[in-house]
């Protein structure tokens, strides 16, 4: 009868409270008589597995029997007949549900990386043939619709914060709610950087005026710093270093640096840490060349992500927190000047002969430079859209796909695209869901980012203020900033994770540059080829190192050329058509099946296709690298570190990560698919895998980068690396007993994570 009564209420599953009302109406004894019966079919989803077994335990006696007549004889009879009959057809059901489940198709596995599953149906989820998704999404999106979405979503004027952002960003909220999709919004009140309300910002040299400066740097420090012009190449430390070998001192000078390499910020903070007093920053020559003199940079120079003024926490209009500043401010001027104006000083910079071909002189002591910074700090309300298509087995499970909306300018590649994309494939797979018959297993999320141009300040403000929400939900974000640049080539940052995703993705999208990507994806060596390391500056960088989301960013790029307008007034449309030889919407239309597709498969699978195995090979790599460096140390410097240090414990660690992923393999292959309990705790090791890479032993306030192989900070691998450098060279910032305490927080941030992916308690490898 149980099983009749679950059989039932699967039939209703889904409505609150459902009803089955018989009514039994006989002439006995000149009365009638009447049965009525309710069956409840209530479930709490989010309780899962048994609701309906303790909802019916716990219900109101299902017979309510109007008439004191039943206690006749006959109508006893009567009942216990149709009670009878009631059980016979239940178990009839029951029977040929159960023997429909026991015909069911079984599903298969490979092992990790290759994680691949049959397709089965399942009364709550038929499961559509994976060939068909790829074949609907390509359907849906088309050059056409593209280039009304460029139209639609084009602007001049969208800086963070405007009236132009906040249209744009009700234009994508009214196209979510077109498709049908669960639409909101979150408000930031942040504060932004304008250009001086009145007049500009001034540089001079030797005494003469450079002209008048359009670009500026958000959160550059304000004032007038003097001093020598200096060098510097592209600013990078090692480019500094050089400098120091040549016995050129940076302190109180002014460094003229190129655009490139590196991010404006890093450029600041490494001539910040050498004690110089501004630095100018000028577009490449190898890059700009042939565009003009004259073009204008903007850009910013915080040393990380979101609003430096509510660091590691909201920018809620409710948040009461003390005046703070993040640590990744500057505390010297930074600008940018035109080409021309750098060629003006250049040419008249003596001093000794750079170490760099293309530079001339770096700059004599009487080469004097003024920089006066007048930019304008403004609290600025932002909206964050979002839209969101649900799950049908683990809503409450998300991909995120995101793109800000805000640009300096135009921002046609910058925002534009992006934006397009994202409407697009929001259109296509609600379509999908809504006419097509297909049912995503878990939830995807349209997120309209604002503020992006001042360092991902809207995702970041929205990663800092659901954070707790966020985690073991949120298990992938892709990032559609920049997706079109250029042609021929393809370029994508991301969590190692998601390499292995990438990697197919690549072998089923059909591109114009469908071999070069065959060719590449298919080596040996093909990381190398297309994938490059997540940088401050990528918008996936904050999921994946200050929320432990794994992250992509990718974009099609001209092979041995930048775009080089992103962050100017001319990302326009016609200079991103001619960088693309007018193949944009074709490109785009790639870049949305390319988004579109890694998104489907992280909602249409039954196990997250994220490939853990992957952070095995970074781990050794490091071992290897840091163990080769101790030795050195210990040989050369044996007074500085015990003779009792050994790299055993790390080597121990990250042999424990590596059969923690070897055993989750092992899981996946033993384990019966058909079983939601069980695909959802194995997701739930895939998803910790990231956040475990998060180290505990930091503030996220002070060191939001968390991540130990990605992140930035002094508790990375790559820092305990640079740190036995520093005490190989006796560098006055070389600490012993600091690298020792490092290198034991890291170590065991390792073995957390290895113990976390084990899975049970009893489970766990833990030789240390």
């Amino acid at each position: 009868m149980d099983q009749s009564r679950s059989t039932i209420s699967k039939i209703f599953n889904g409505e609150p409270r459902s009803y089955t009302r018989f009514n039994l109406t006989q002439n006995m004894e000149g009365e009638n008589s009447q049965v009525e019966m309710t069956l409840s079919s209530d479930m709490d989803e989010e309780m899962g597995g048994n609701g309906v077994g303790e909802h019916l335990s716990n219900a109101r006696d299902p017979y309510v029997v109007r008439k004191a007549a039943w206690r006749t004889p006959k109508n006893i009879c009567f009942m216990v007949a149709v009670t009878l009959l009631i059980f016979i057809i239940g178990y009839l059901i029951g029977y040929l549900a159960h023997r429909r489940k026991e015909l069911a198709p079984s599903c298969s596995v490979s092992t990790l990386p290759s994680i691949t599953q049959d397709s089965f149906e399942t009364e709550e989820t038929p499961l559509m043939d994976w060939n068909d998704v790829k074949g609907l999404l390509r359907q849906k999106l088309s050059t056409s619709s593209f280039e009304i979405a460029f139209s639609e979503f084009a602007s001049e004027s969208h800086q963070a914060g405007s009236s132009g952002d906040e249209m744009l960003g009700n234009k994508v909220l009214l196209r979510f709610k077109d498709y049908g999709m669960h639409t909101w919004h979150d408000e930031h009140y942040v504060k932004l950087t304008d250009p001086p309300a009145s007049g500009s910002n001034r540089v001079t040299f030797n005494g003469s005026d450079l002209g008048t400066l359009g670009g500026y740097l958000a959160y550059s420090k304000t004032g007038i710093a003097q001093g020598a012009v200096l060098h510097g190449y592209y600013g990078q430390m090692a480019d500094l270093r050089k400098l120091q070998d040549k016995n050129i001192t940076l302190d109180g000078r002014v460094l003229l640096v190129r655009t490139g390499k590196i991010s404006f910020a890093e450029k600041v903070a490494n001539a910040a840490k050498l004690n110089a007093s501004a630095v100018l920053i000028y577009p490449d020559p190898d890059v700009y060349r042939g565009i003009g003199g004259s073009m204008q940079l903007f850009g910013h120079v915080h040393l990380g992500s979101g609003d430096p003024y509510t660091p590691g926490f909201p920018s809620f209009n409710h948040t009461q927190f003390p005046p703070v500043q993040s640590s990744g401010l500057p505390n010297i001027q930074a600008q940018t000047i035109t080409a021309d104006m750098a060629a003006t000083i250049m040419s008249g910079m003596g001093g000794k002969s750079a170490p760099w071909a293309g530079v001339g002189k770096v700059g004599d002591y009487d080469d004097m430079a003024t920089v006066e910074v007048n930019n304008v700090l403004a609290e600025k309300k932002i909206h964050n859209v979002f839209g969101v298509i649900k799950g049908f087995v683990d809503p409450d499970r998300y991909v995120v796909i995101g793109a800000q909306r805000d640009a300096w300018g135009p921002g046609f590649a910058s925002s534009t695209v992006g934006t397009s994309v994202l409407v697009e494939v929001a259109r296509a797979i609600s379509d999908m869901v809504k006419n097509d018959g297909f049912k995503p297993r878990r939830s995807i999320v349209f997120a309209s980012w604002s503020a992006g141009e001042y360092g991902s300040v809207g995702a970041t403000e929205w990663l800092e203020g659901y954070l707790s929400s966020l985690n073991m939900k949120a298990f992938s974000y892709i990032n559609l900033d920049g997706v079109v640049k250029g042609f021929q080539t393809f370029n994508a940052s991301a969590s190692p994770v998601m390499y292995t995703l990438i990697q197919s993705t690549l072998k089923e999208v059909n591109t114009d540059s469908k071999m070069e990507l065959c060719d590449s994806i298919t080596g040996a060596n093909w990381t190398e080829a297309l994938l490059e390391p997540l940088r401050l500056n990528d918008p996936a960088y904050p999921f994946v190192t200050f929320s432990g989301i794994p992250a992509v960013s990718f974009s099609f790029t001209t092979a041995g050329k930048e775009y080089p307008y992103i962050g100017t007034l001319q990302d326009t449309r016609e200079n991103l058509y001619n960088a693309t030889c007018n193949q944009l919407a074709k490109l785009a239309v790639s870049a949305g099946q390319i988004a579109g597709q890694m998104a489907l498969r992280l909602v249409h699978d039954h196990l997250l296709r994220l490939d853990v195995t992957m952070y095995h090979r970074q781990l050794q790599n490091h071992v290897v690298n840091i163990n080769r460096k101790v030795k050195t140390v210990m040989r050369l410097r044996p007074e500085l570190l015990p003779k009792a240090l050994t790299v055993q414990w790390l080597m121990s660690a990250s042999g424990s990560y590596g059969r923690a992923s070897n055993s989750l393999t092992s899981d996946i292959q033993n384990s019966d698919l058909k079983d939601e309990a069980m695909c959802r705790s194995i997701n739930d090791r895939i998803m910790r895998v990231e956040r475990d890479f998060l180290s505990p032993y930091v503030s996220p306030r002070e060191t939001p980068f968390r991540h130990i192989l990605v992140g930035s900070g002094s508790h990375t691998l790559k820092a305990l690396a640079d740190h036995l450098d520093a005490l190989l060279s006796n560098h006055s910032e070389a600490d012993a007993d600091l690298f020792r305490n490092q290198f034991a927080l890291a170590t065991w941030t390792i073995q957390g994570c290895a113990n976390s992916l084990a899975g049970n308690i009893w489970a766990i490898d833990n030789e240390i």
